[in-house]
Parts: C-alpha cells; structure tokens; sequence
C-alpha cells in the first residue's frame, strides 16, 4: 500500500472543502490555502520522485547531492525566488508545508537543499535592505550555477553558550576592512559554500552584546574548510569546520553597518539594552522551520510503520490488529498531529509580527524534535528485525531525527527559554 493511497491529511486535516482564507487573519486557517496546498502538491511530487529514490545512496555516500540541487534548481525548487516567496506567504505556514515534504523525502538530502536558507535568513534579520539584494541571490545561484551559503556561528568552545565565542573582529581603520579571525565548527555547507555568515566578537568584554554578523564573499582569501564531520545521521548534507586566518572583508559586509554596530555597541557599555543577541535572533526566526523538518522525517517514519503494520502479517493476522501496535501507531499519529500544529501557530505568530509570549517558537522545535527521535524509535520496533537493517528506511530516519534535538538549540536550551517566558523570572 503507497503513501499516495493513505495520504488523506498531511496537514491534519481531509484534504476536503474549501480552504479557509478568509477571517480577521489572511491565510490563516485549519487548512492551508489553495496556493499553499498546489506548492505542498508540487514538493511533495519531487520528493517522492526524485529525492526518495536516491536517499540511501547519498547517506551512504556522506557527500552533498549536487545531482539533485541541480535538477531542483532546474525546477525553479532551489531558488530565491521560490523561498521568497514561500517565506512572505500571508499565513506563514508555506515555509513548514514546504520543509515537511522535503524531509519527508529525506532529511539528509532536505538539509541539503534548505541549509542555505539560515544563512539568507540572518542577511535578512540583521542586515540592511542593500545587503540583503546584494549577498542573498549569491547564496543560491540558478540552474546553471548552483551555490551554496554557511551560517557559521558554533565554535569548538561555544556551542549552546553564544556569548563564549571567540573569534575576533577587528575594524582597519587605513584600509576600511574588517579582519576575522577564529575557528567555527558544525557548519552547514561550511567551507564549500559561496557566502559564508560569520558571527564574531568585536568586543569581548560585551559578551553576546558586543557580536556581529559578518559576509564573506566567495573567493576570499584566508577562509577555508576544516575537519569535515562524518556524521551519525543528515549525512548528505555536508557539516564541516571553517578557518578563518586574517580573512579582510569589505566594510560593507558588516551586516546592519558600522554605524548601527557604533549606536549598539555604546548603549552596551553605558549598561542600556543593545538590542538582541545576533545569533540568538537568526535561530529564533528559524526554530519553527527546523519543528517542520522533525515534522517530516516523523511522518516519513510514521507511515513507514502504518503500512508495515497493514501488510506484515503474523499468527494470520495483520500485526496492526494488535492492540500494543494499534495504541502505539495513535500515539504516533496523536503526537505528529500535535507536532505540525504547534509548528503552524509559531510560524503563523512570526509571519503576522505576533510576539512569542511563552517561547512558541521554542515550544514548536522542542516538541517536534523530541517527537521526530520517539517516533522513528518506535517505528523501528514495530518493523521489528526489519527495521534494524538498511534495507527499510526506518533505521535511517532514526539517525536523521537525532539532530533536531542537538542543532539550532538543544532540547535543554529550549526548555530554559521556555521556563524563563513562563515563569517571567529574569535571565541570569
């Protein structure tokens, strides 16, 4: 039995009726609208198509698909445009919708064709309007020229703590060149990308106050790839160290520009608010994206598991006539559905300038993370030997799903946020 058979309600929902646009809230409804649904459709066709068949060959490979950005940019899937677009959608759910399919084809391969967009997304949170036409488009290319971008912020000393960063930003004054220096690590596309995003200290003694967000253009000299991760999971999308020894970068790639670092960095020292931390910023934008990749690789599994236990027969029945494996497969679907909700309202609050009172973005990415690692564990044990070996995906998935607990936040970082927004009680 397919996935095309049983899929009734990837959005939670029958995929019935007419969607519901209308309301005080545009495009916000229980169902996606007609254009975010024809997207879904679209995506999810070059998913099961293209990106499914070549999964367990690119997890075997650990190297990046190019392969397949290609032919997705061929498409008009990896692109400016096609993100832009999705991303200004007026209900905010067109990014999720989109994310989900892809890991629901695979995560490996979906990080592949999606890391660049952290990258963009900290041009557009901490840059100027200028910058962001300017260094964006070079994050992506098109279909003759595929590129890549690197949001580089993690260091082998500060992972979880931000403010423990170490490397150095400092201004020349007789050139008008900022000078970085330092080790980054855990990089998404790190070293083979076309534009890399550096968060740097340019005032230590600020801690996460006194960071920036720097571009470095491609071909720069002093900027070059590290250790490249061989990793548990996600192994198609390429994870490495980025060195940087006296890269000089244009006073121009300081994203937000040296006189709003100026105005920042002096409300700092005179102990008055100086704005929100600059990684801290990209990864809150990002946080509901990353609950809809856990959303993906958990239906993936999921279904995985339904269908198996529809067909699998045992003392002449099917083993999802079993009460343990039918409770097991509703708790499955339960916390999936839970998951994508979840997801929705963070990304619907973002998109219509809502403030996360009690860390929702937060709570998206915790929940659906943790959801995607229960999930495909107990999908594995429903295939039961099957599911233990590479020739079904579930052994995959539940490598994949490890990550979204680790990256762009630990589940243990987002608990504090969320007890810190609860709790109302100050940060220390």
């Amino acid at each position: 039995m397919t996935d095309e058979n049983r899929e009734t309600s990837r959005d939670g929902v029958p995929e019935t009726g007419a969607a519901a646009d209308g309301g005080a809230e545009p495009g916000f409804g229980f169902e996606p609208s007609a254009e975010v649904r024809e997207v879904r459709e679209w995506v999810h066709g070059f998913a099961r198509d293209v990106i499914r068949p070549a999964a367990a060959e690119w997890d075997e490979r650990e190297e990046t698909p190019w392969p397949i950005l290609r032919e997705a940019a061929k498409i008009g899937l990896y692109s400016l445009d096609f993100f832009a677009t999705q991303w200004f959608e007026p209900s905010g759910v067109a990014i999720p919708v989109v994310y989900e399919e892809l890991f629901w084809g695979d995560p490996g391969i979906g990080l592949a064709l999606t890391g660049t967009t952290l990258a963009a997304v900290a041009v557009a949170t901490n840059g100027t309007q200028e910058q962001l036409l300017e260094w964006v488009p070079q994050m992506f290319g098109d279909a003759d020229d595929v590129r890549l971008g690197a949001f580089c912020s993690s260091e082998p000393g500060a992972g979880s703590d931000v403010g423990a960063i170490r490397t150095r930003a400092r201004y020349d004054e007789a050139t008008g060149e900022w000078v970085l220096n330092g080790v980054k690590t855990w990089a998404t596309n790190g070293g083979i990308a076309d534009v890399h995003v550096v968060v740097a200290s340019v005032d230590p003694d600020l801690g996460t106050r006194g960071q920036a967000s720097f571009v470095v253009p491609p071909g720069t000299p002093g900027l070059s790839q590290g250790q490249k991760f061989r990793k548990h999971g996600i192994r198609a999308s390429h994870t490495a160290e980025v060195v940087l020894e006296d890269v000089r970068v244009p006073g121009r790639c300081l994203l937000g520009g040296r006189e709003r670092l100026t105005e920042r960095l002096a409300r700092a020292r005179q102990g008055g608010h100086a704005g929100g931390q600059v990684a801290m910023r990209t990864f809150e934008a990002s946080r509901p994206t990353v609950g809809a990749m856990a959303v993906g690789c958990a239906r993936a599994a999921f279904e995985t598991a339904r269908d198996y236990a529809v067909q699998r027969e045992q003392f002449g029945r099917p083993i999802g006539d079993n009460q343990a494996v039918a409770f097991t497969l509703a708790d499955m679907a339960t916390r999936l559905d839970a998951a994508r909700l979840l997801v929705w309202r963070a990304a619907w609050l973002s998109r219509t300038g809502r403030e996360f009172h009690q860390a929702e973005g937060s709570m998206s990415k915790l929940f659906a993370s943790e959801t995607a690692v229960w999930v495909t564990q107990e999908a594995i044990r429903i295939l039961g030997g099957n599911g233990y070996t590479r020739e079904f995906p579930a052994e995959r998935l539940h490598r994949d799903a490890a990550i979204f607990t680790i990256f762009e936040g630990a589940s243990e970082i987002q608990r504090l946020i969320i007890g810190r927004a609860v709790t109302g009680l100050p940060v220390r």
